[in-house]
This record gives structure tokens, sequence and C-alpha cells, in this order.
């Protein structure tokens, strides 16, 4: 049976997976929209940030959940 830290990781990284999916999805598609309505560069650029950001933390998320559990 799990105990309490188990599920506790399990939760994270459950919300990593879905950070990492919506992040793509969201960027992918203000990509598509910045495209089609002629957004300029800089505001695209934003988008970017953005996502460099999300990719960031879920990489130092997944970090910590490696080393807990491999601590374990």
């Amino acid at each position: 049976m799990a105990g309490p830290q188990d599920r506790h990781l399990a939760g994270q990284a459950r919300r990593v997976a879905i950070i990492i999916a919506a992040t793509m999805v969201l960027w992918m598609g203000a990509q598509l929209l910045g495209g089609a309505l002629g957004w300029p560069p800089r505001f695209v650029f934003l988008f970017d940030l953005a996502a460099l950001a999300a990719f960031v933390w879920a990489l130092v998320v997944t970090t910590r959940i490696w080393r807990a559990r491999r601590s374990n």
C-alpha cells in the first residue's frame, strides 16, 4: 500500500504531466492564432517565454520528484 509520501509524489507527477500537455497545446494554439491573425512577433514571443517558463518549472519539479523517490 502506498504511503502518504508516495501519494504526494504521484499527485505532483500528475500535475507536471497536465502542465506539460496544457502548455504544449496552448503554445501551439498561440502560434497558430498568431500566424493567422497577423500578431506582431514580439507579442507571440511572450507566449514562447511563458511556455519556456512552464517547461523549466516542470523540469525542476520532475527533478525533485526523481530525487525524492530515489532517496526513499
